[in-house]
């Protein structure tokens, strides 16, 4: 069973940089996928970020492509999200996920493919 806690949210204003962790408890992420969700408002998770924690490949939403960067720390089996220039808009809970790795290419957007939560962590940016 894994674990995800997720860490890092908090307060911050338009055009900073913050970065939030998502760590795995009891095995490591080898042979999955690690994927970052958003919930503004409303029910529904929105695709952010994904990464294979095997190989160096990455899949982002475009409204983030230039500003978010998503990577791995294998010495701390954790994954972080490192966003930059963030905007109001980019206010949310974000969650993290993870899912099997399917193939080194495919890196799923849709929440229904990832298994395993965290508890999700505040990211609030004023403008």
């Amino acid at each position: 069973q894994v674990q995800l806690v997720e860490s890092g949210g908090g307060l911050v204003r338009a055009g900073d940089s913050l970065t939030i962790y998502c760590a795995a408890t009891g095995r490591t992420f080898s042979d999955h996928v690690v994927a970052w969700f958003r919930q503004a408002s409303g029910p529904e998770r929105n695709f952010v970020a994904a990464v294979n924690w095997n190989v160096p490949r990455t899949n982002y939403v475009d409204s983030v492509k230039g500003r978010f960067a998503i990577f791995t720390d294998v010495a701390r089996n954790r994954v972080g999200l490192r966003m930059d220039n963030l905007k109001p808009e980019d206010t949310a809970v974000y969650y993290c996920a993870a899912g099997p790795q399917r193939s080194y290419t495919y890196l799923p957007v849709n929440s229904d493919e990832y298994d395993y939560w965290g508890q999700g962590t505040q990211v609030t940016v004023s403008s």
